[in-house]
C-alpha cells in the first residue's frame, strides 16, 4: 500500500538507514516502551533504535515538517499540544535505560540520542536545548547515516549486545505451551478425529446385524463401543458391554448412562452365577477356569437376555467365550465385535465369526504422529498403523538402563522429566513392562519423592479395585490395555529377541500415550530396536 505524510518520511528514514548500514548494525522502528511507575504507567514511542556493533543504543526522533524555536528551546505544535523535542528526548532515554536495566538484570545500558529533522534547518542550534552534535537538519540530510555510524561506532572494551535486548527491541514474546491446557485440546481433537470411526460403523444396515469391528489402537474404538451402549439405552434396549481387563470395565462403566450390563468377562461369569445362587471359590488354583465352565452350563433365562452385545477387546477372547455371550442375545439381537490384533498380549487365536461384515480401521488418531511413525520405524509390523493426529513433534524420549538400580534410578529421572515439561501428576501413567508378579516397581510404595497408585490385587464390597495411596499412577501394560494417559512413562522394557509378543507389548504400551512418550529400555532390549538416547 502507498504510504503518504509522515509514514511515508519514515519508510523513506528507514531505507535510508538500511542501505547505508552494514550487517552488523539492527535497526528497530517504531518502538513502544510502556514502564509502571508507583501507581502511574508511563509510555512513549521511538521513532528509530540503531544497536550497533558493541550494543550501543542510537534513539533517533525524527521530527518533519516545521518547527518553531523558542527561548526554552525547539518546539513541535500540532492541533493538541505543543510540544519541547528537547525534553521529549531525554525522557524516552531516561525511561527506555530504567525499564532495559531492571529487564537485563541491572546490566548497563549505553543509549545515546539524535533528532533527525529531514524537513528544517535549525538557525540557533546553541539555543535548541539538545546538544548540537546530536542534530540532523535538512541541511545535513545526506549525512545521515555517517552520523549514525559515528555514535554507534564499534568498541572493543564493550561487550556485544545481549541477546534479551534484542528479544526486548523486537517486542518479542518467549512463550512455552502450557502442556495442562494442551491436554484438553488434544482430548478434544482426538474426540473429534476418531469419531470417524463411531459414526458411520453406527451408519452401518444388515440383518441380523453382526459387525466386527478391527481397528487399530486410537482409531475410536473405546468411543464406539460407549456411542453404540448409549444409543441401545436412548431407543429403550437393554446392552450388555463385555471386554477382557477388569480397569477397561470399570473405566467404561463410569461413563455410559445407566440401563445396561458392564463387565469384564470374569466379572460377567460371577455375577450371573452368584444370581444362580453359585458362589465361585477364588481359593482354588483353577478357580477361573471352573467358574467358565459353570457359566458355560447356565440355562439362560429368556428374560435375561440382552437386545444389544457389544465385545471389546474381541482379540483377548477364546471360542466358548464367543458362544456363551451370544447365547446372550435375544432373538433379533445386534451384535458387535471390536478386536485390535496387534493388542492380543496373550496369543489367542482369532475367533472365526461366519457370517459377520468385517470393517477395518487403521489409523490412529491418539498419539502424536512422530510416536505412530516411530514405531512403524523400529517395529516389523507387516500392516503398521497410519498417523492420524496433527500433532507432531511430541519428541520420543529413549534412556537406556543397566540393571535394576539403573532402571529404578532412570525412571526416577523420567517422572523429574515429565513434571518438568508440565505434566501433572495425574496425567502421567507409569506404565510397566512385566505384569504385577514380576515387576520390580509392585512391591515399591514410593519412587523418590513421588508416592505410588498401585492396584492392591483386592476389590472393595462394591467390587470397585483397591488402590494404594498415592498420586502417580503405576500400572502393568496389561492392566493398561485399553486406556490412555497425556504422558506415558513406559519402563522396564526387557526382551531378548523381537519376536511377535515384545513387538505387540511395545506397540500396546506405547500407543497409550496422548501428547508424551518416555521409554526406558535395557540395554539388550535398545540393541534389537536399533535404539539410541534420545532423552536430556
Amino acid at each position: 500500500m502507498p504510504a503518504t505524510g509522515t509514514l511515508a518520511r519514515k519508510l523513506d528514514t528507514l531505507g535510508r538507514l538500511a542501505s547505508g548500514l552494514d550487517e552488523r548494525h539492527t535497526v528497530y522502528h517504531g518502538v513502544h516502551w510502556t514502564r509502571v511507575d508507583g501507581d502511574q504507567i508511563l509510555f512513549g514511542e521511538i521513532d528509530f533504535i540503531v544497536v550497533g556493533p558493541s550494543g550501543r543504543l542510537l534513539l533517533i526522533e525524527q521530527k518533519p515538517g516545521l518547527l518553531d524555536e523558542t527561548t526554552e528551546g525547539l518546539m513541535q505544535r500540532s492541533m493538541r499540544a505543543v510540544r519541547r523535542v528537547g525534553a521529549q528526548l531525554a525522557h524516552n532515554a531516561d525511561q527506555l535505560r530504567a525499564r532495559l536495566e531492571r529487564d537485563l538484570s541491572g546490566s548497563r545500558v549505553r543509549i545515546e540520542s539524535l533528532l533527525y529533522c529531514p524537513d528544517y534547518t535549525v538557525r540557533e542550534p546553541a539555543t535548541a536545548g539538545i546538544d548540537p552534535a546530536r542534530i540532523v537538519d535538512a541541511t545535513q540530510r545526506d549525512a545521515l547515516v555517517v552520523k549514525v555510524r559515528e555514535l554507534v561506532r564499534e568498541d572493543p572494551d564493550e561487550p556485544p549486545a545481549p541477546p534479551a535486548l534484542h528479544r526486548f527491541l523486537a517486542d518479542a514474546l518467549d512463550l512455552v505451551p502450557d502442556v495442562n491446557a494442551l491436554v484438553g485440546q488434544v482430548e478434544t481433537l482426538y474426540t473429534r478425529l476418531s469419531g470417524g470411526l463411531a459414526e458411520w460403523a453406527r451408519r452401518i444396515e444388515m440383518n441380523p446385524f453382526r459387525l466386527r469391528v478391527t481397528a487399530t489402537a486410537g482409531s475410536g474404538k473405546t468411543q464406539l463401543a460407549v456411542a453404540v451402549f448409549r444409543d441401545a439405552i436412548a431407543a429403550g434396549r437393554r446392552p450388555l458391554y463385555v471386554c477382557f481387563n477388569r480397569p477397561l470395565a470399570d473405566h467404561v462403566a463410569r461413563i455410559v448412562p445407566p440401563g445396561g450390563e458392564v463387565a469384564s468377562y470374569h466379572q460377567l461369569c460371577d455375577r450371573m452365577l452368584r444370581a444362580q445362587g453359585q458362589v465361585p471359590d477364588f481359593s482354588r488354583e483353577d478357580a477361573f477356569g471352573r467358574m467358565e465352565e459353570a457359566f458355560g452350563a447356565l440355562t439362560t433365562d429368556p428374560d435375561g437376555r440382552f437386545d444389544e452385545l457389544i465385545v471389546d477387546e474381541g482379540q483377548d477372547f477364546l471360542a466358548p467365550w464367543h458362544d456363551r455371550l451370544m447365547a446372550l442375545l435375544k432373538p433379533g439381537g445386534r451384535a458387535w465385535w471390536i478386536e485390535d490384533p496387534l493388542q492380543n498380549l496373550y496369543e489367542r487365536p482369532e475367533i472365526a465369526l461366519h457370517g459377520w461384515v468385517r470393517l477395518r480401521s487403521d489409523r490412529n488418531y491418539r498419539s502424536p504422529a512422530d510416536i505412530v511413525e516411530a514405531l512403524a520405524r523400529m517395529l516389523p509390523l507387516d500392516d503398521p498403523p497410519q498417523a492420524g493426529s496433527p500433532l507432531t513433534g511430541s519428541g520420543l524420549e529413549i534412556g537406556i538402563w543397566r540393571d535394576e538400580a539403573d532402571l529404578l534410578d532412570k525412571t526416577r529421572r523420567a517422572i523429574t522429566r515429565a513434571l518438568g515439561l508440565g505434566f501433572r501428576r495425574e496425567r502421567i501413567a507409569l506404565i510397566t513392562w512385566r505384569g504385577r508378579e514380576r515387576s520390580v516397581f509392585t512391591g515399591q510404595e514410593r519412587l523418590g519423592a513421588h508416592a505410588l497408585k498401585r492396584f492392591t490385587g483386592r476389590y472393595d464390597l462394591l467390587g470397585a479395585p483397591v488402590y494404594t495411596e498415592g498420586d502417580l499412577l503405576l500400572e502393568s501394560v496389561y492392566r493398561f490395555k485399553g486406556q490412555a494417559a497425556p504422558c506415558v512413562i513406559f519402563t522396564e522394557v526387557d526382551f531378548e529377541t523381537l519376536d511377535p509378543r515384545a513387538v505387540r507389548k511395545l506397540f500396546v504400551g506405547a500407543t497409550r500415550a496422548s501428547l508424551k512418550l518416555l521409554l526406558l529400555l535395557s540395554q539388550r532390549a535398545a540393541e534389537r530396536l536399533g535404539a539410541s538416547t534420545e532423552s536430556p
